[in-house]
C-alpha cells in the first residue's frame, strides 16, 4: 500500500460533512448510506485518496441474498483534519 500524505485544506464543505458523518459512526458507514445522504461516489474516493478515510470491502448476507459493499471508516488523519 502506498502512503498518502493528507491534505490540510478542504476542497469543499461536502468533504467535511462526510467526515463528520464518519466521525460519529463507530463502525463506519456503507457507501450506500453516504449515497442516501446525497454524497457522490467521487467525493468518497477523494477522502480515501487524501488519507482521511479507509474503504474496506464487506460481504453481507440478507436472507438468501449476498451483497458486496464498501464500508468507510475515518482515519486518525481524518480526525485530526476535523479537529484543526
Amino acid at each position: 500500500m502506498v502512503a498518502v500524505r493528507p491534505r490540510k485544506i478542504w476542497r469543499d464543505t461536502e468533504e467535511k460533512r462526510a467526515l463528520q458523518l464518519l466521525a460519529v459512526a463507530p463502525h463506519g458507514c456503507s457507501q450506500k448510506t453516504f449515497q442516501a445522504q446525497g454524497f457522490k461516489v467521487g467525493l468518497l474516493s477523494r477522502l480515501v485518496r487524501a488519507g482521511f478515510a479507509i474503504a474496506k470491502p464487506e460481504i453481507v448476507k440478507v436472507g438468501d441474498r449476498t451483497l458486496r459493499m464498501r464500508r468507510l471508516t475515518i482515519t486518525d488523519a481524518g480526525r485530526r483534519a476535523l479537529a484543526g
